[in-house]
């Protein structure tokens, strides 16, 4: 029995006499394939993060900039004048008709022309209540969490007090007492859209007021102003970009609200939530005059919460490989 054993030992060949050796190497080539496949796995995983992102970054880009591309060049876009009509020969036309795409309104208004001049209202408003309320949020909140106690407890009351009524309801009763008008308009929107960026930057400043860096900051002599203005602010700003992305068609719809109850916008200026308010008279039997400016606000609207996602996914890339 034995001398079949080294018999059958001696036929095997040379390269596959250590099996032993061969059980042992196998968890380590078994190993670094793994680990290889792991890290094409990481690669893999990542390029498709940042494919996600990138597509999530084309769409906001795609319509964000088509927006202010129609807005800047609106007077060489237009086809009509967006004031003037013809009552006679253009009213009430649906959409389709020769040299009207979208349609005329009761007044014989080209309502493609109104839509393109109107673009720059709500761009107007809502780069101007971005620039007001966004820095005021930002000091208020900063101030708060950094200083603590007694100027905490007040700004938030403040606050608390600003937050405690819906947002368009204290727009209205603003402009009901500075008066119509798309400049007292934007001033009430922005009046009323601070707080959330001031709870915002109060939360981030209570997260890094007691960090390292502010402390020794703080030991070569750097006062509460230059802390807030050099160490504090810069980390808040991506966190408000956001945010202030995402609530711009909250402003919006605020903007088109206003402009439907007569409040925003007067006539005869191109506003989306006016025109609205015009059709709504027809909105049985000529439809197009309120539904169209309604679908643009919709578009727009949807267009700006798709740049505050991609806003979110570039100043956070953690979050959104996660």
């Amino acid at each position: 029995m034995s001398r079949a054993i080294r018999e059958v030992r001696q036929s095997v060949p040379m390269n596959c006499r250590s099996p032993s050796r061969r059980r042992q190497a196998r968890p380590i080539s078994a190993g670094r394939t793994e680990a290889r496949a792991s890290g094409e796995d990481q690669v893999v995983d990542a390029a498709m993060v940042d494919g996600v992102a990138t597509d999530t970054r084309k769409l906001p880009d795609a319509g964000d900039r088509a927006l202010l591309f129609v807005a800047l060049f609106a007077n060489v876009l237009a086809p009509h004048n967006p004031v003037q009509g013809d009552l006679r020969n253009a009213r009430l036309l649906p959409p389709g008709t020769e040299g009207y795409l979208l349609g005329t309104d009761d007044q014989g208004r080209d309502i493609l022309s109104r839509l393109i001049h109107g673009s720059r209202l709500t761009l107007f408003v809502v780069l101007l209540v971005a620039i007001i309320a966004a820095p005021i949020g930002l000091i208020v909140g900063t101030v708060s969490g950094y200083a603590g106690g007694w100027v905490d407890a007040v700004l938030m009351r403040i606050t608390d007090i600003f937050l405690a009524f819906p947002k368009l309801v204290l727009a209205l009763a603003l402009v009901a007492a500075l008066g119509p008008g798309i400049e007292n308009a934007v001033l009430a929107i922005a009046v009323t859209s601070w707080p959330p960026y001031a709870r915002l930057a109060r939360a981030e400043t209570l997260t890094i007021r007691h960090a390292d860096y502010i402390a020794a900051a703080r030991l070569q002599g750097a006062g509460p102003l230059r802390l807030l203005i050099g160490h504090v602010w810069p980390l808040c700003v991506s966190s408000l970009i956001v945010r202030v992305a995402l609530d711009m068609a909250g402003i919006i719809l605020s903007a088109a609200g206003l402009g439907f109850l007569g409040l925003g916008a007067q006539p005869p200026m191109p506003e989306w939530g006016a025109m609205i308010s015009d059709g709504r008279t027809y909105i049985l039997d000529f439809w197009w005059v309120a539904a169209v400016p309604g679908m643009a606000i919709f578009i727009v609207s949807l267009a700006f919460n798709l740049l505050g996602d991609g806003l979110r996914d570039v100043l956070d890339p953690k979050g959104a490989k996660e």
